[in-house]
């Protein structure tokens, strides 16, 4: 009877599933072309450090040592790790300790009356230890601790990407409010400038050369620069507010930090950007970790059709008499083999394994749809950081002619061919195009570190997740 029951159990056995067919090059080819520039390095783990800013170091480290946004990822893999701790532990030999006293009435109707024993209540004791051995010939326990492990492994790599989210948006916040600083100082210049042009405009309407539209017109100059101040210093203010959320500090708590020129910055990209992506974005890893772990959920589901083989076994102590408990001839053992056979619950072990089989579609499908959009991330980048590089060249371009008509009128004033009206324009039209430079320099800034975030900032995952359970081939599910 037990073989045919093995032989009706094995014939609904399902087949082994194929392997999921999952991207290993990420859709980048011909972006490094279309930007244009040299290949260069990937970036490093802490690769904010390459912009050489002692202040953005210490607020990164300050962020990455107690931001709140990290608490969630951290109870993830928290919780991630516990549960391989315990996939370990279902596994293997267990034991179990037993201590029980009891104080019983005999049904004086029972099948022994109490006046044939001579009495109706008794006490009993029990002193026992459980063991039993599961033989695990189908890879079950393993598959379960396999996809705890993955998950483990998945929990951490969305940790990394946490982490990089983080220092992403203290490097931004930083440079941004850098440059407010530079916009502020080139405001207050002009200023400086317009007002001696409007004070000059007075003089002239005042002797009757110039209409008053003249000073009118200073005025709103004036007026826009001043907006322009009110504007970027408002800004400023909003940044530092941003930065003690990252950090999770108060505001008199964050560091003191002092206006900085920023960075140059190039528009470059790592030359095997399309074959290393996958293996350098901590979210690519880890969606590639939970499609590992599926299909260990698969392998465990199918593993719930064959039969449970186990050892048990127990030895203790029992008596009636509390006071012979401790004795020798209180001594019980027993030891035996023990078979389940899943038979009457087909259909829901059928239920489950479609689950399994359709949370591994779904991760694989996820995994394809993270390495498209980390694909378009980094072309959405690097394309945008040419292009403001371009437009850098060609501003810089425009500062260099106006600079050269600053000289010009400079030269004339020297001569005394031309008042001061036509130096201070040409100065006020210098700091116009040095403002919109500027404005460049900070766009591309936050370009670059964009792009570094889309290709992981320094993230970098050894090996192949798929290959790395041997077991997967292996398995003795077959």
């Amino acid at each position: 009877m037990a073989i045919g029951a093995l032989a009706l159990a094995a014939c609904s056995i399902p087949p082994k599933p194929d392997r999921p067919t999952l991207r290993e090059e990420a859709p980048l080819a011909g972006v490094a072309v279309a930007i244009g520039s040299a290949t260069t390095e990937w970036p490093d783990p802490e690769w904010w450090k390459r912009y050489a800013d002692p202040q953005l170091d210490r607020l990164v480290e300050q962020a990455l040592a107690g931001a709140p946004t990290l608490d969630e990822a951290h109870k993830r893999l928290g919780s991630a790790l516990a549960a391989v701790e315990v996939a370990r532990a279902q596994g293997g030999l267990s034991s179990q300790a037993n201590a029980q006293v009891q104080r019983l009435r005999l049904s004086e109707n029972g099948l022994i009356p109490p006046q044939f024993l001579g009495f109706t209540w008794y006490n009993q004791g029990d002193l026992s230890l459980q063991f039993q051995y599961d033989f695990d010939f189908w890879g079950k326990t393993r598959a379960a601790v396999a996809a705890a492990v993955d998950e483990a492994r998945a929990a951490q790599a969305e940790r990394s990407a946490a982490s990089l989210v983080l220092t992403r948006a203290v490097a931004d916040t930083y440079f941004a409010w850098q440059a407010d600083q530079a916009h502020l100082a080139l405001a207050s210049d002009s200023l400086d400038v317009l007002q001696r042009l409007r004070a000059l405009a007075e003089k002239r309407v005042a002797r009757g050369i110039d209409t008053p539209d003249l000073v009118h017109q200073a005025d709103v100059q004036l007026a826009s620069v001043r907006e322009m101040q009110a504007a970027y210093g408002g800004s400023a203010k909003i940044r530092l507010a941003a930065l003690t959320g990252l950090l999770g500090v108060a505001p008199a708590d964050l560091p003191k930090l002092q206006a900085r020129e920023l960075p140059s910055v190039d528009a470059a990209l790592p030359g095997s950007v399309g074959l290393d992506l996958i293996a350098r974005r901590p979210d690519i890893a880890a969606s590639r970790w939970r499609v590992e772990a599926a299909m260990r959920r698969v392998d465990q589901a199918r593993a719930e059709f064959y039969p449970d083989i186990s050892l048990g076994a127990m030895v203790g102590l029992q008596s009636l008499d509390l006071d012979k408990l401790l004795n020798a001839g209180s001594r019980m053992a027993a030891i035996g083999p023990a078979l389940h056979l899943p038979i009457f619950g087909r259909g829901q072990l059928k239920a489950g394994y479609r689950v399994s089989q359709a949370q591994l579609d779904a991760a694989a499908a996820q995994y394809d749809a993270t390495v498209v959009d980390a694909a378009r991330d980094v072309a959405t980048h690097a394309l945008t950081l040419a292009q403001v590089d371009a437009r850098r060249t060609e501003r810089g371009g425009q500062l260099a002619a106006t600079r050269a008509l600053e000289r010009s009128a400079n030269a004339r004033v020297r001569r005394g061919i031309a008042d001061d009206r036509s130096l201070l324009t040409a100065q006020a039209q210098v700091l116009e195009q040095r403002d919109a430079l500027l404005a460049l320099d900070a766009q591309a800034v936050s370009a670059q570190i964009a792009l570094t975030k889309a290709l992981g900032g320094g993230y970098r995952l050894d090996g192949d997740p798929l290959a790395v359970n041997a077991g997967s081939d292996d398995s003795p599910i077959k």
